[in-house]
């Protein structure tokens, strides 16, 4: 049986920093089952799931200590516990774009959690408009739906929220 290990590290930029981390990964006969990895700035944020038989992730997680020093990272682990099926969860996309403001993501935070949707992934971005320069936020999130919930309902609440905020956003089925 599987065995995982959720990975948070976080370090500076550098461009062999990835290959290393999953180099040590493999060499503890470990596979990375998801992971997400972003630039912020001069710092690398890494998130990832890491699979494998019981001795290997437990090899991975003796050496955390010595890779965090060697690859001046800071790493905090957790074995997480078995969830239990989401079978009946529905995802959705939602993509919206508005002008930049402050507390935008606590609004759309506050939205998902009064009407009971899980948040599953959550992506923001502020650029500024090619034409004019306007600075903008955008967000990108994929959240789940309770099965029994009504769709309709929950769009077309959605979609008044959005409008209050001033928010340009669809909200469409993950295929």
């Amino acid at each position: 049986m599987l065995q995982h290990l959720v990975l948070v590290a976080l370090g500076k930029h550098a461009p062999r920093l990835v290959e290393e981390l999953t180099k040590a990964i493999l060499d503890c006969s470990c596979s990375i089952s998801d992971s997400r990895i972003s630039i912020l700035g001069s710092e690398c944020t890494i998130l990832m799931k890491i699979s494998g038989t019981w001795d290997a992730v437990a090899k991975f997680e003796d050496n955390l200590e010595k890779l965090a020093t060697r690859l001046d990272l800071s790493i905090h682990s957790n074995r997480p516990q078995s969830l239990k099926s989401d079978n009946g969860l529905m995802p959705y996309a939602i993509d919206a774009i508005c002008l930049d403001r402050l507390g935008v993501v606590h609004d759309i935070a506050r939205f998902m959690a009064n009407n009971e949707l899980q948040i599953q992934d959550l992506y923001t971005n502020t650029y500024q408009a090619a034409n004019t320069g306007t600075r903008m936020f955008s967000v990108h999130m994929t959240i789940n739906i309770p099965g029994d919930s009504s769709i309709s309902l929950v769009r077309n609440d959605f979609m008044d929220f959005c409008d209050q905020q001033n928010l340009d956003a669809i909200m469409e089925p993950v295929k």
